[in-house]
Order: C-alpha cells, then structure tokens, then sequence
C-alpha cells in the first residue's frame, strides 16, 4: 500500500513553544568577583608595610612607653611601673630642655614661614620658568640636608675663625654662631626651603580670576592680599608653620655638633640621660623625655592634619 505524493511531501509540523527565559547577565557578578580581587590583593600588598612599621616603629614605641613608666631600684634590681620619670622630666633642667627647644623651633619657624613665602611669592609670579624649576630643585635638595655636614659648613663660614668672619669682622660686633640666634641661623637654611616647597602649591592654587575680580572692584593690592588672598592661604601657612615647628623641634646632630650644651635643647638632654653624661640610671628619664617629644608632635599632627584638609578644599 502506497502513500500519496501529497502526505509523503507535507511538511512535518511541531506544536509552538512558549519563549525561553532571557538569561540573567552575569557581567555585575563578574565585576563584583574583579572587584574583590583587587581588593584583596590591595589588602595583601600592605601586609610587608604593616609588618615593617610594627618592627620599626612600634616595637620602640612599645619599649619607650614600657621604659617611660619602669623604674629599676638599683639594690635589688626590682622594677616597679610609676611616674616619677615623667614627673623628672617635668622639672628642673628637664623642664628647661624642653621649653628650649619649644621656643627654638616656634622661633625658627616664624621666621622661615615668612621668608620662604616671600621667596615662593617671588618664584610662582616670575616669568623666567628656568628661575622656578632652580628655586624648587635646590629647594628639595637643601630641605634635605642637614645634621654634622651642615654644622660643619656654618663653623667653617660663620664660626669663630670663620672666612666671613674675619673677612667682615663680625668678631668684633659680638657675633657668636654658638648660641640660640647663631643655631636658628642654621636651622633656617633647610626651614626655608622646606617652607618654599610647602606653600608654592598653595600659590598655584590661587586662581588669576580672583586677582582680577578684586582689581575691577576696585581693591589695591594690599586689600587683595588682606581679604582674598590670605585667608585661602590661611591653612596651608599655618600647615606649613606645624610642619616646620615638627622639623626644628625633633633636630638633633646639628645642634649636637654646633653648640654643644651650651643652648638647653630636649635632644641633647636625651642624648645625655642615655649616654650617662650627666647622671647614671637616667636612661627611664630619657624615655620619658622621649615620650614628651612624641606628645608634643602628636599635638602638632593634630593641628597640622585639619589644616592640611581645609586648605584642599580650598585650592581644589
């Protein structure tokens, strides 16, 4: 039995089917995993750091802290936690040490704060650029340098037998190197650049408009100055005021190799209490001097750190 030409040709029908679900895309997923890989390798790449900074830096802020509060009876060898160390550190010539070097760093960085931005003034507003790259890069270098080095350059130009010394009589008018005038001479040798590297951003920041604004409406310059220019500035001058005071007060082999103990500086009396100079056993109140130093700079961090966001916002 034969099956006709026409079944055998029709064409074989399905019933229709509903459309498949459109299927969730899986790019958020994808991302979201990239995402927390990076985190997570961010996250392990800061592990060498933390370790570096609990080995170098807390291991000694533990043993400074531990140190600060023992006190070692020298007969029995015994060790009792107290504050008679901070308390000696409090007094006498400690307390002498300590306001000091206070006034020396508060003194050296006024002047340097207002020396340096004249001179970042006087390079942002130049036309010559070679003049600003020279200024910035012997700023970065003399910013950096300091300690015996430095010393010994100022005892060999401006000391007792010094060339300019005796070239322009300076013996005579009562010039001394080795005091507390002859010592913030120094420290503003690298003050100075360390401020003209702080604050010349600051200038780039403020903007021609302003300027322009104040002279249309009729200000002088002075006026610009007093009531635009300086209050934006505000932050980041007393920003790098702290930051110079930070630098003065925690400088140590300059003086050390300058003037001796002949200015009372908190360094040399650390220096001293460890070195047995002075009195045997005071190695605990030199930790304690040590830790007042980290309070002090602890407070100027304080101070510096808000100062430093305001004045980003500012010259944003």
């Amino acid at each position: 039995m034969t099956t006709p030409l026409s079944e055998a040709a029709a064409p074989v029908t399905t019933a229709p089917t509903a459309p498949a679900a459109p299927a969730a895309p899986a790019a958020p997923a994808a991302r979201t995993g990239r995402r927390r890989a990076r985190r997570g390798g961010g996250a392990l790449a800061t592990v060498p750091l933390l370790v570096f900074t609990a080995v170098a830096f807390g291991l000694p802020a533990a043993a400074m802290l531990d140190g600060a509060f023992t006190v070692k009876d020298p007969a029995t060898g015994a060790t009792a936690y107290t504050l008679d160390n901070l308390t000696a550190s409090w007094h006498g010539a400690y307390l002498t040490a300590l306001l000091g070097s206070v006034k020396l760093s508060a003194t050296s960085a006024v002047l340097a704060a207002v020396l340096g931005l004249l001179l970042a003034q006087a390079v942002v507003t130049s036309r010559l650029r070679a003049l600003r790259e020279a200024v910035l890069t012997a700023s970065g270098v003399l910013a950096n340098f300091g300690g015996v080095p430095l010393a010994f350059a100022f005892v060999a130009t401006l000391g007792n037998s010094g060339v300019l010394t005796r070239k322009l009589g300076l013996a005579d008018t009562g010039w001394n190197l080795y005091g507390f005038w002859g010592l913030v001479l120094v420290y503003l040798y690298f003050l100075v650049p360390l401020m003209v590297l702080t604050i010349t951003p600051a200038l780039d920041g403020l903007r021609t408009q302003w300027r322009e604004a104040a002279r249309n409406n009729g200000a002088t310059a002075r006026q610009y100055w007093q009531h635009v220019a300086l209050p934006v500035l505000a932050p980041s001058l007393l920003g790098g005021l702290v930051l110079l005071f930070g630098s003065a007060f925690a400088a140590y082999a300059t003086a050390a190799a300058m003037v001796g103990s002949s200015v009372p500086l908190v360094t040399l009396q650390i220096a001293d209490a460890i070195s047995g100079n002075v009195l045997i056993g005071q190695e605990n109140v030199a930790l304690a001097l040590s830790l007042d130093m980290v309070l002090v700079a602890g407070l100027v961090m304080a101070v510096y750190l808000p100062l430093q966001r305001r004045s980003a916002r500012w010259l944003a």
